[in-house]
Formats: C-alpha cells, sequence, structure tokens
C-alpha cells in the first residue's frame, strides 16, 4: 500500500478531520451493533495520544428531508402533495413534515457521541449541525487530546452535490484529513473525497481502519497464496459483472453460489424451474465460462439444490423444502439454498486453498431452514484458519459470519460491502485514491 497513513503525518496541535463510519443500527435510539464504532477507535486514540484537534464526521442513513440543516420536503413528496385537491393540500404538508422531522430525528449521530463520551472519558463534545454555528464553536474550543463529532454530514445537502460553500466550510475545520471509512470510500462526496480534490486540504491520510483493509484485501488480490480461491453469492449476476470477470484474471478457482448460480446453471442449458434467472445476463455467463476454460481456471457451480414451491413468506416462515440436482430442478419449484453435496464440495475447494475471499450467501440465510448453505461455507473458512489467508468482502456475508460467532476464525472481515466489491471488480475508491502517496 503506497498510501500515507497518520502515522506519517505530524499531528501535534492540529484540527484533523477524521471521516469515519458511524452508520450503526439502531431501535428506539439505542444503538444495536457498535462494531463500526469500536472498529474506529485506533485511530481515533491515537490521535488524541498525539496531541490532535480531533473532529470526527459520519453520515448516518439517507435523511432526505434536511436540506442545510433545515427539514423541507423532497421533490418526490411535494410533488405528491401538489396532485391532491387544494383543499387537501396544507393538511397533507403538515402531516408530511411530522413523519418526516421523526424519521430524521432517528438519524441524529448523538447516541453515538454519547457511546463515544463512555469510551473516550468523557472528552468527546457534540455538534447539533454539521458546519453551522454550534459546530464552528465546539472546533473552536476543541483543545489537544480532545475531540467533536459533527452531526449527520447528510443533514446538509452539500455533503452529497460537493457544493463549494459546504466543502469550504468542512475543510475549515481540517489543516489534516484522515479517511477512516473503508464504507464509504467508493462514495465521491464532500467528506469521503471532495475536499481533498478539490485541494482545500493538502494532507491527507488513512486510517488504522482503511490501512488494514487494504493491506489485507488489496495484497491478496495482487499478490496472492496459491491456490488462490473467490466465492461469490448473491442473488444478482447484474450486480457483479465486472468482479466476476476481474476475479477471474486473478484466482485459481471460482466458487458461484446463491440465486447468481441458476443463470449460469441455466446458461449450461440446465433446468431450474422457477428459481431466480437473469435471462438478460444468460450469454455474459456463458462469455464467463469460455474466459474460465481459456484461462485455465476452474469456475465451480452447485451440484444440488435445496427447494421449495415458493419464496418463503415472511422471509423467516417455515418452509417444506427438497434436495435436487441444480440442473434439474422440477417446473414447478424454487431453487433457494446449496445443497448438501454442494456444501461438502465447497468445503473440499476451501480446505485445499491457501488464500480465500468470499462476498455473498449462498441461499436465503434470512430464513434458518434455507441458511444452512452460508453457514457451511462460513464453516469451512473458519476450519482453513491459520492455515489460509481467508477475507470476508462485507455485506450480508460479514454479517453472516459475525451471527454465526465464527468472526474471531476469519483473517480480515472487511467494514464496507460495496467498497469491496469495487476493490475485487479492480476499480480505484475515490476515498483511497486521493489521499497522499508515501
Amino acid at each position: 500500500m503506497n498510501k500515507k497513513t497518520v502515522k506519517d503525518i505530524d499531528v501535534k496541535g492540529k484540527k484533523v478531520l477524521v471521516r469515519c463510519d458511524f452508520n450503526v443500527p439502531m431501535k428506539d435510539g439505542v444503538i444495536t451493533d457498535e462494531n463500526r464504532i469500536i472498529g474506529a477507535l485506533p485511530t481515533i486514540k491515537y490521535l488524541m495520544e498525539q496531541g490532535a484537534k480531533v473532529v470526527l464526521c459520519s453520515h448516518m442513513g439517507k435523511p432526505h428531508n434536511v436540506f442545510d440543516s433545515k427539514l423541507e420536503l423532497n421533490k418526490k413528496e411535494k410533488a405528491k402533495i401538489a396532485a391532491l385537491p387544494e383543499n387537501e393540500q396544507a393538511a397533507a404538508t403538515e402531516e408530511a413534515l411530522e413523519k418526516a422531522k421523526k424519521d430524521v430525528k432517528k438519524l441524529t449521530l448523538a447516541p453515538v457521541a454519547a457511546r463515544l463520551n463512555e469510551l473516550l472519558d468523557g472528552k468527546v463534545a457534540f455538534a447539533t449541525d454539521v458546519v453551522g454555528d454550534d459546530a464552528k464553536a465546539k472546533v473552536a474550543a476543541c483543545k489537544a487530546g480532545e475531540c467533536v463529532l459533527l452531526e449527520n454530514l447528510r443533514f446538509h445537502k452539500g455533503e452529497e452535490k460537493k457544493t463549494p460553500e459546504f466543502m469550504q466550510a468542512l475543510a475549515g475545520f481540517a489543516e489534516v484529513y484522515v479517511n477512516d471509512a473503508f464504507g464509504t470510500a467508493h462514495r465521491s462526496h464532500a467528506s469521503t473525497a471532495g475536499i481533498v480534490e478539490e485541494g482545500l486540504v493538502k494532507t491527507a491520510a488513512c486510517g488504522f481502519l482503511i490501512e488494514k483493509e487494504l493491506s489485507v484485501m488489496a495484497d491478496t488480490l495482487e499478490n496472492p497464496q496459491r491456490p488462490f480461491v473467490a466465492i461469490l453469492g448473491g442473488a444478482k449476476v447484474a450486480d457483479k459483472l465486472n468482479v466476476i470477470s476481474n476475479l477471474l484474471e486473478k484466482c485459481d478457482t471460482l466458487v458461484i453460489g446463491g440465486g447468481m448460480a441458476y443463470t449460469f446453471i441455466k446458461a449450461q442449458g440446465g433446468k431450474i424451474g422457477t428459481s431466480l434467472v437473469d435471462e438478460e445476463k444468460i450469454e455474459y455467463c456463458k462469455e464467463m465460462m469460455e474466459k474460465a476454460k481459456a484461462l485455465g481456471k476452474q469456475l465451480i457451480l452447485p451440484v444440488d439444490t435445496v427447494a421449495a414451491n415458493a419464496f418463503p413468506n415472511p422471509i423467516d416462515a417455515p418452509i417444506e423444502t427438497q434436495v435436487f440436482a441444480s440442473n434439474e430442478i422440477p417446473d414447478d419449484m424454487m431453487g433457494l439454498d446449496i445443497g448438501p453435496k454442494t456444501k461438502a464440495l465447497f468445503a473440499e475447494v476451501v480446505a485445499n486453498a491457501k488464500s480465500v475471499i468470499w462476498n455473498g450467501p449462498m441461499g436465503v440465510f434470512e430464513n434458518p431452514i434455507l441458511a444452512e448453505g452460508t453457514k457451511a461455507v462460513a464453516a469451512a473458512l473458519a476450519s482453513a484458519y491459520g492455515k489460509a489467508t481467508t477475507i470476508i468482502g462485507g455485506g450480508d456475508s460479514a454479517a453472516a459470519v459475525q451471527v454465526l460467532g465464527y468472526a474471531d476464525k476469519m483473517s480480515h472481515i472487511s467494514t464496507g460491502g460495496g467498497a469491496s466489491l469495487e476493490l475485487f471488480e479492480g476499480k480505484v475508491l475515490p476515498g483511497i485514491a486521493c489521499l497522499n502517496d508515501k
């Protein structure tokens, strides 16, 4: 990795703006999973110990009814109300604003500030706006070794739109910029890349979290120990077009499971019943299978499938299943998970690997009956711990590994699903490209 890290920069007495990923799950104002907060602590503590004035910023959710820290209805909602009879519009507007107010209130970073204060000995001040009067006052009052957390960046339209005024104001809080939010590194927003790309902050480095993501994932992709196995799951081929193509060039074996496997099986002439299929991508699947053959790579598909008469509704409802060969699913049945022979096959492939990356579940893992394939892959990777580098590429795979209790048996679990996929795809991530080279 050729990017500067926080250890390459003198931060003593300087204002350091740190882009974190505090987009944590919440229920009734309570944080239900604080992994992202814990993950940011090493960088924050290091900067505080070095005597920096630390200004933390993050987004939370998608508050599309807040503009310049003021609440108003978005275009879609305004149009909906404008279509109503005139005598109903005022009441509908008031009702929509009340709902928007409640929705936005759920997306404040105040609970994150409270938790950070517990973890950092009460040294975190919370600004109730992003670049407004309160933020300016709190940053001005911040002493060396202390922190300020700004309110949800997306409460200001300038964050996603990268407006010059907003970027100037945000850059005013930064003599040094540190990006430690890998989960948003594929976004080119004001706080993730804009203020550095526009030259408003000259000194820019990554935090320890991004350093680890790059050193483990990027290095494995470029210089893997072989055999190198990539496992892709999830619903649609369309979501992973360039990922499949790029990984075929890098790995020795590409394993495909989940809903996307059925398009490949149909491309081979198999019968897939009512299973999920991306008709427009059948030719692409044929091309990828030809590419694998031409490159001398293995492309492995499920050999058997757990199927049911219909998709479970609700998703976690009890469901009756049967097992069929993956290319012989009856016309009225739908494939929803990999079968026992496939679980054994995928586990064998993992057992012989020296490097493994995995992104995407093997079936409808939200349903306990249809989670067995995903569990089997997670268990296979856990069994390879210490013998192979095992990387979980964020998203549903990371959630599955955490829930199943295998987190401590993986070499690395990425904090960014979308960012991981773009890295696997070979794309340059704006939030990393903008940082200073060593």
